[in-house]
């Protein structure tokens, strides 16, 4: 008995029928994404802060003028209420 004599196993294999799939006819769906109206509010808020610049020149204009002059005044009581507003006192780190 032969058993190194694999061309007629493939000639079998061959023979079989074996159907290719044609991907011409094959039904394809394209995916779809649907967002929901609260995503396309943050990403309209996201694409509006893209447009808003880092600094606002004109004030940082306006102050520096003022100290220039030296009529620039610093209100203390709403630099301590700023930085009392950042502090949560009731948080636990």
């Amino acid at each position: 008995m032969n058993i190194n004599r694999i061309d007629k196993i493939i000639q079998v294999y061959n023979t079989q029928g074996i159907k290719k799939i044609d991907n011409s006819k094959v039904n394809s769906k394209k995916d779809e994404l649907k967002l929901s109206g609260k995503a396309l509010e943050y990403q309209f808020a996201v694409n509006s802060l893209k447009n808003v610049p880092d600094t606002r020149t004109e004030l940082v204009e306006k102050i520096k003028e003022e100290i220039k002059a030296g009529t620039y005044e610093v209100d203390g009581k709403k630099i301590v209420e700023k930085m009392m507003e950042n502090i949560n006192f009731d948080k636990r780190a």
